[in-house]
């Protein structure tokens, strides 16, 4: 499963930052035109906790956006664990856009960093045991790509991106196809050379997703035992991904069970936004 690299992203964060400043500063900032045009100025953008940042590019095309006069000056890289109270960048330039890209900015850097923050926490809890964690679809909406990236900056690593690059044939599909063997049948007719998995929820489910030549199988909610004995039928003839009851009292346990992926929708559906903070000085 590929990971979202920055240079994906170029045209999805230029649209991304456009529509965010479209509805934040809208036809114009009025308060920032209580400040002299001229006037310039410099700020500093630390951070109130630990944190992993994510989010740079963002904050560069913000700016860039606003006022290309704007000189953004980066102390951090993303995927870089910083501390409380630890400056992040410094922003020059004209006053008037510093203060109107501010809360655009650190929207975009707050919330990306929040997720590669948790995504870290996730793959220190499983390190060394060979697991990878993915994330799923549970994104905020118009932040897919974006939220990706932030996952491959904590650590973690992305599953399909959407609905249009790899099969995950669950329960619905299966009832409609007419059964396991069939859906993966036709999935490979459909589009050869997509991935195909398969959601199965007990042993037997898994021996057919098998016997069809599913390249990942989803273990939904099945207990330790049966994920143990998964790994032993399994041998190799696919990649095993569990899901379904995953939290951090149990995500050590089922690493340790074999499986090849851990998906857990909690990576980015439960974003809390890491606490920033910018100081103007003129």
């Amino acid at each position: 499963m590929p990971n979202l690299v920055l240079a994906d992203l170029v045209a999805d964060i230029d649209a991304g930052v456009r529509r965010a400043l479209a509805e934040d500063v809208g036809s114009g900032d009025i308060t920032a035109q209580l400040i002299p045009a001229e006037r310039l100025a410099h700020a500093a953008v630390i951070t109130r906790e630990a944190a992993v940042i994510c989010g740079t590019a963002w904050v560069d095309m913000v700016f860039r956006q606003i006022d290309p006069r704007v000189a953004v000056h980066w102390q951090v890289a993303d995927g870089q664990r910083v501390e409380p109270e630890q400056a992040l960048f410094v922003l020059e330039g004209p006053a008037r856009a510093l203060l109107s890209g501010e809360r655009t900015a650190l929207n975009f850097l707050q919330t990306l960093s929040g997720v590669a923050t948790t995504c870290r926490h996730y793959a220190d809890l499983v390190e060394g045991t060979g697991v990878k964690l993915l994330d799923t679809r549970k994104t905020l909406p118009g932040l897919r790509m974006a939220q990706k990236y932030a996952v491959t900056c904590g650590g973690c690593h992305n599953h399909r991106i959407g609905l249009y690059d790899a099969f995950l044939i669950k329960e619905n599909h299966i009832a409609a196809c007419g059964g396991i063997g069939e859906a993966i049948a036709t999935a490979r007719r459909t589009a050869p050379g997509k991935s195909v998995e398969v959601e199965v929820e007990n042993l037997d489910e898994l021996r057919q997703a098998l016997d069809a030549a599913a390249d990942i199988v989803m273990l939904d909610e099945l207990s330790l035992p049966d994920m143990r004995t998964a790994v032993e039928l399994t041998a190799g003839r696919a990649k095993l991904e569990a899901s379904g009851g995953v939290n951090e009292a149990t995500l050590r346990v089922i690493a340790e069970t074999g499986v090849d992926y851990i998906s857990i929708g909690a990576l980015t559906k439960h974003v809390r936004a890491v606490d920033l903070s910018m100081r103007l000085r003129q």
